[in-house]
């Protein structure tokens, strides 16, 4: 039987312990704030997911090398801006055997590396046993034991299937592949696409406007994902289409709401001060174009988007900029 430990106890991670408890997984969580850790021990994470009783076999620490010890699945859940420094500072204590799953979905700034390749940089993971989650789990419907699936990817189909296994519980459903590249860009992306979507909706747009931006996004997270040896295919399927559906649509996905708010009239900084959290999309946008422009990809939604975060463009000027861009074949 597998043994698990994850580090970080916000709410994709606190869920993702919870799917892979029900799994029959026994879960260590490793948390920075003594009083999470607290609160994980009696059986519920106050701060991000109140209404989820965890399991009787999930238990957290602040200790990481506690955490890691007899683990074979480690998987991290920290903010992917922070997984460089959190590596630094305990990367050396995960064993040197187990499958190391990310579920991060960011590109780093300054470097514009996927998480994947920050794991194998900093902790010093061969590739082959890296391993990303990634698909349309909105982490309160999850810990509500709501059916969902996902994608459980890696270069090596023995560590997909290690995963896939400790984590199949009776209402998640993971399917293996071996798509890391795609899987991690279609996942960071779609953050992009969700605020841009928000703020059509903040500006008081309807269903068309929506599904024009979610279906020009997937063309530039195809375009982008390709460029970078992505499989087309992947896009078309939970890590892509299905993850951002869900991303862009649902209430419950932060980038959504904090781009709902931005399309409202709050700047960036108002926006973290009422919702005391900033969405990965936010801190994402800038380096995600720097990657496409890297590649020479145009990803004209990500852009105008970065130019709203980072250059204070408003959300009226975002609509105009894309509505005013040259003609051209949809499929070019």
């Amino acid at each position: 039987m597998s043994r698990a430990a994850v580090y970080g106890t916000g709410s994709w991670g606190t869920a993702f312990a919870a799917v892979l408890a029900d799994a029959g997984t026994p879960v260590t969580m490793w948390g920075r704030r003594e009083e999470v850790v607290a609160q994980v021990n009696a059986g519920v994470n106050e701060d991000y997911l109140p209404e989820l009783r965890l399991p009787a076999t999930v238990r957290a620490t602040t200790d990481p090398a506690e955490a890691a010890d007899g683990a074979d699945v480690v998987v991290l859940a920290v903010p992917s801006q922070t997984l460089r420094d959190n590596l630094g500072a305990w990367g050396s204590v995960l064993p040197g055997d187990a499958a190391v799953v990310s579920l991060m979905k960011g590109v780093e700034l300054g470097t514009t590396k996927r998480m994947s390749e920050v794991i194998a940089e900093v902790g010093g993971v061969d590739d082959e046993r890296v391993v990303v989650v990634s698909g349309p789990n909105l982490a309160r419907e999850i810990a509500a034991k709501q059916p969902a699936a996902s994608v459980v990817a890696s270069r090596s189909e023995h560590m997909a299937e290690r995963v896939a296994a400790a984590c199949a519980a009776p209402y998640f459903r993971p399917y293996t592949g071996t798509d890391v590249v795609g899987t991690e860009i279609a996942g960071a992306v779609k953050n992009v696409i969700a605020l841009a979507v928000g703020m059509a909706e903040g500006l008081g747009m309807g269903d068309n406007s929506k599904a024009s931006i979610i279906t020009r996004g997937l063309a530039e997270t195809m375009r982008l994902g390709t460029a970078v040896g992505g499989d087309a295919v992947t896009f078309a399927g939970l890590a892509g289409v299905g993850d951002l559906i869900a991303t862009c649509m649902s209430p419950l996905s932060r980038n959504h709401s904090f781009g709902v708010r931005l399309g409202q009239g709050m700047s960036v900084d108002e926006v973290v001060a009422v919702t005391k959290q900033t969405a990965e999309g936010v801190k994402s946008c800038t380096s995600i174009l720097d990657l496409s422009r890297a590649h020479g990809v145009d990803v004209p939604i990500i852009e105008q988007v970065d130019a709203m975060i980072r250059h204070g463009r408003t959300a009226q000027e975002v609509v105009a900029a894309l509505l005013s861009r040259p003609r051209k074949a949809e499929t070019d």
